[in-house]
């Protein structure tokens, strides 16, 4: 089968990562794999796992997107591909625009995944006119069902898997811990609390720092990692927690540590990973990530970060926005010795390959059989 996905970019968000990983699996299974994004730093990785990468510019917010039409259509009708995999709404106009005007007969099968749960409006409706779609989770599922007209038989929930080789527990390499402690000495001798995701408002690095400054008052041992990029359009944001950390007094307690490639080894040295995402979070990947490396996670209780620690690890889940009770669960946490943590088959990375192979059999039998002759 020759897969098509199509996306903003490949800069370091969880969508990003999932295309990525779910490529090298494509690849893996003997199936043809081929991206189209504006390129980023993992277009390296993606082609160095066999997948094929063009570049062209499918991100922007703009009526010039209109412009890349006709180049998609001319794109669509040269790689013949069996399936075409939107994962964004831009991406998804333009890609639609191009694919609606092939012969019905030879255009590949139009597969989308809702990714979140994005604002009700005719521009991210585009993710509804596909012929099969995905949602990453059962309240993504309902979101969609709830807001767009769509067929029931044809959105299938898939959750975004976890690769459990890349992250299984262990203890951090021993080099890698050496190296990072010359470059951060601030985190020798104490108990790692992580913060991972982009820099953005509603991810809740502000209510860490937050939560971080209750913590050290009564844990004084801690110390908080921020680990995530600024995109361009988010820098003010990075300047407002910098300031911020200033104010709560948390500067030798709290270190930003920027985009870093080596994210399993950060859970892996972390005693704590937080999640507080000030709105439900379609799915969480970072979730499923620290807690296949054996780190505990607390979390809102709500969104896709509730499906997953219901799952995986119920004693993390807090009431939503109650900072005084997150508090608490980290401390509870960071001094419980043993933690019980499960991954059930439908967060690994295998399940969400099968089950998206599945979607894609099932798209083009019906695509093929509504097309015949």
């Amino acid at each position: 089968m020759k897969v098509l996905q199509v996306l903003p970019a490949l800069h370091s968000g969880g969508v990003e990562r999932g295309t990525v990983e779910f490529a090298a699996d494509l690849v893996k299974q003997g199936h043809e794999s081929i991206v189209v994004s504006s390129g980023g730093p993992l277009v390296a990785q993606l082609e160095k796992q066999g997948s094929r990468h063009i570049d062209r510019p499918v991100h922007r917010k703009s009526p010039a997107s209109l412009l890349q039409v006709a180049p998609m259509r001319a794109l669509l009708q040269e790689l013949q591909a069996d399936i075409v995999h939107v994962r964004s709404r831009v991406p998804a106009w333009i890609t639609w625009l191009a694919w609606r005007k092939l012969s019905p007969q030879s255009r590949p099968a139009l597969v989308s995944t809702f990714h979140g749960m994005y604002s009700v409006s005719p521009y991210s409706a585009i993710m509804a006119k596909a012929e099969h779609m995905i949602a990453v989770s059962e309240c993504v599922r309902d979101y969609v069902l709830n807001n767009y007209t769509v067929d029931p038989n044809a959105l299938t929930v898939i959750q975004r898997g976890v690769d459990l080789e890349a992250f299984q527990p262990r203890p951090p390499g021993e080099h890698w811990r050496q190296t990072l402690l010359n470059e951060h000495p601030q985190l020798a001798g104490k108990r790692i609390l992580m913060m991972p995701g982009r820099l953005t408002r509603w991810k809740g690095q502000l209510q860490f720092l937050d939560v971080m400054a209750e913590l050290i008052r009564q844990q004084p041992d801690c110390h908080g990692i921020i680990v995530g990029g600024a995109e361009p359009s988010k820098e003010h944001f990075m300047t407002e927690l910098v300031s911020r950390r200033r104010e709560l007094g948390l500067d030798a307690h709290v270190s930003f540590l920027g985009q870093r490639g080596d994210i399993a080894e950060l859970y892996r040295l972390s005693d704590l990973v937080c999640h507080l995402s000030t709105k439900p979070e379609p799915f969480g990947r970072t979730l499923t990530e620290a807690l296949a490396t054996g780190t505990p996670v607390v979390a809102f209780d709500r969104g896709g970060a509730s499906e997953i620690l219901q799952a995986c690890f119920n004693e993390g889940l807090v009431q939503p926005d109650d900072l005084a009770g997150f508090v608490q669960t980290a401390i509870r946490l960071l001094n419980q010795p043993q933690h019980t943590i499960d991954i059930p088959y439908r967060f690994r990375l295998q399940a969400q390959t099968e089950a998206t192979l599945g979607v894609y059999a099932q798209a083009l039998a019906r695509h093929k059989e509504q097309h015949r002759g």
